[in-house]
């Protein structure tokens, strides 16, 4: 007969009760949160405190809760059990071929709108019992929300990831230069050197990782970017180029070369020296223990980008 490892003196009740204290800062907003009354809620992070045999916080009256050094390093610990509990429970529920639960999914913003639509209106008509927590923002708040668990998976450019990512491609774009319709360099012959923009006014995409990119491809075209404005939204950049204020040199572009106030802008992708194209990858923590919904979720955008090209 197989040995049966030790079961923890501690609950995930327990595990739970304490998460939540840590979070809120306070016996009562944690019971609040956890729909227990106080005293039930404080006797359970003490009980957590005997079983582990450590102090995890230090209680002030009217100070509110604070960790201890070891009451930080278990609140990692614990919020991963409880997010791999919760997995097993949808993961089970999800036998016999039924896919469920939730998926937290981080995108850049930038990707939303030409990425997203088209891939979450399939996912979801495949697998209705799934639901889709979207949030967006820039590519360094991810990868932190990434590293805490607070997002299973994220899409975003495959620029500057760390090591700890593991990836799959969805796309490849092509680097370009929008330019006003009237702008001089709109209607050239043959390639568009990037070095003659060096002293026209630039709209910077300032939203890393694109602002790197923008200002490293100029950087290598021998030159500075004269940055005029910097916005952290793909279409106000846009919109200002449709107006006249500047250059822009995005990885991403829309179906249609038309501003939100119907003005075109002259997209040029002959450029020299030419940037390297910029991949789109779906990424999340290498080592990460997926619920069944985000490898479903993995595999399905892979294969539909597969089928794509």
């Amino acid at each position: 007969m197989s040995r049966i490892d030790p079961v923890p003196a501690y609950t995930l009740r327990q595990l739970a009760a304490f998460v939540a204290v840590a979070e809120t800062g306070t016996i009562s907003a944690a019971a609040e949160r956890a729909h227990l009354s106080p005293s039930a809620l404080a006797g359970a992070v003490t009980d957590l405190e005997k079983a582990l045999k450590v102090q995890l916080t230090v209680r002030r009256r009217a100070r509110g809760v604070q960790l201890t050094p070891t009451g930080e390093a278990v609140l990692a610990r614990a919020k991963l059990l409880l997010e791999q509990a919760s997995g097993l429970q949808t993961d089970a529920a999800g036998v016999g071929g039924v896919v469920t639960g939730p998926i937290a999914l981080g995108c850049y913003p930038s990707l939303s709108p030409t990425v997203l639509p088209s891939l979450l209106h399939a996912f979801t008509q495949r697998y209705p019992k799934v639901t889709v927590e979207l949030h967006e923002d820039t590519q360094n708040r991810l990868g932190t929300r990434l590293e805490e668990g607070e997002l299973d998976l994220a899409i975003v450019y495959d620029l500057d990831l760390p090591p700890e990512w593991q990836t799959a491609r969805l796309a490849t774009r092509s680097p370009a230069v929008l330019l006003p319709t009237d702008h001089p360099l709109a209607s050239l012959d043959g390639p568009l050197r990037l070095a003659d923009l060096a002293d026209e006014p630039m709209v910077l995409l300032d939203a890393p990782p694109s602002s790197h990119h923008a200002t490293e491809v100029c950087r290598l075209a021998g030159f500075a970017p004269r940055v005029a404005y910097r916005t952290q939204n793909f279409e106000t950049a846009r919109s200002f180029v449709g107006r006249g204020l500047g250059w822009t040199l995005p990885v991403q572009r829309p179906e249609h070369d038309v501003t939100y106030e119907g003005l075109g802008v002259v997209v040029r992708t002959d450029l020299t020296p030419r940037p390297g194209p910029v991949d789109v990858v779906l990424a999340w923590q290498r080592g990460a223990m997926l619920s069944k919904a985000s490898r479903t979720f993995v595999e399905f955008a892979f294969s539909s980008a597969s089928r794509a090209e």
